[in-house]
């Protein structure tokens, strides 16, 4: 049995959404959804998050549809 790799999300859910680095770097393991990013013009659905490390604060921005990788990222803070 093939393990799932890819996991459906709600972007509209994501805002405040917590999750782990598949691979830690810098020490940085645990993320939260700090916004939800529209696109110009605005649409009914967000196209990019900013994460923000909490052991670091730093924050960046990537699509949303990222989190949907098991390889990359889990949710929740593990």
């Amino acid at each position: 049995m093939q393990q799932q790799t890819v996991r459906h999300l709600n972007p509209k859910k994501l805002l405040l959404s917590k999750w782990t680095a598949a691979t830690p770097y810098n020490k940085e393991k645990h993320f939260i959804v700090t916004e939800l990013i529209q696109p110009e013009p605005p649409a009914d659905q967000a196209e990019h998050v900013e994460l923000e490390a909490v052991y670091s604060r730093r924050r960046f921005i990537l699509p949303w549809n990222e989190l949907t990788d098991v390889n990359q990222w889990l949710q929740g803070w593990l």
